[in-house]
């Protein structure tokens, strides 16, 4: 059990390792994607919508709307930006969690967040409140991204229900040429996307019921996922910097 934690989040990819993460990962935005958009009407994943909606509203009007997509659109790139200089921190460093640090970071963001933010009194809440969540996905998706070679999202899924239609047309394809190698579906790429954008729902149902009846402590089993996920190789290396 031990070995396979060091290995969910550690340095050295499988495919196998790659998709178990990635479900964890697409649960997680599920919910920080659901709770946001509950609390504050928010998608803090969906970068399209959120810039139409700040390239629509910089013509109609609104300043509130255009101030909320900014703070969002930053929020998500300053995400992305941390998981790089995470990331390469700990890679120039060659530590085992150069990619489950990024993830812990997460983890204590969505931690703390989840801990403060009934309680918080600011007269911007809604502002606090997406450019926490956007920072996350930011830092999440960047982190996927770096760890499967871009092949993998975790927290939008139009790119993967894109995919699963080309999978499904391949599938689905009838060649009657003869002498050409008919045309394959590749059944592994299509199972994994399916599951992605069926976990990314359920962590969205898990979200909207739990921060309607618990409110943003809903986050907290979402950060401890993440903790599991990736607090093993960041131990090994505190560890390992100890005995040293």
């Amino acid at each position: 059990m031990r070995d396979h934690l060091l290995r969910v989040a550690g340095p050295h990819r499988t495919r196998a390792l790659n998709a178990q993460l990635a479900g964890q990962l697409a649960l997680v935005a599920g919910i920080l994607n659901s709770v946001g958009f509950v609390a504050v009407s928010v998608y803090t994943s969906h970068m399209t919508g959120i810039t139409a909606s700040l390239a629509d509203h910089v013509v109609l009007g609104g300043a509130g709307v255009v101030g909320t997509a900014g703070c969002a659109l930053a929020s998500f790139v300053l995400g992305s930006m941390t998981c790089a200089w995470v990331f390469n921190w700990g890679r120039r460093r060659g530590l085992r969690g150069r990619y489950a640090l990024v993830l812990v970071v997460e983890a204590v963001l969505v931690l703390c967040f989840g801990l403060v933010a009934d309680v918080s009194r600011w007269s911007h809440d809604d502002l606090l409140f997406v450019g926490v969540l956007c920072f996350t996905m930011g830092l999440q998706n960047a982190v996927i991204t770096k760890i499967s070679d871009a092949q993998i999202r975790t927290t939008h899924v139009t790119g993967m229900i894109t995919d699963i239609g080309i999978e499904l047309g391949k599938l689905t394809y009838v060649s009657r040429t003869p002498g050409l190698v008919p045309v394959q579906a590749d059944l592994a790429k299509l199972a994994l996307l399916v599951t992605l954008v069926s976990l990314f729902f359920v962590g969205g149902v898990l979200g909207a019921a739990g921060y309607l009846r618990f409110g943003f402590v809903t986050l907290v089993p979402a950060a401890l996922v993440l903790l599991a996920a990736a607090g093993a190789p960041v131990l090994a290396d505190v560890r390992h910097a100890w005995r040293r």
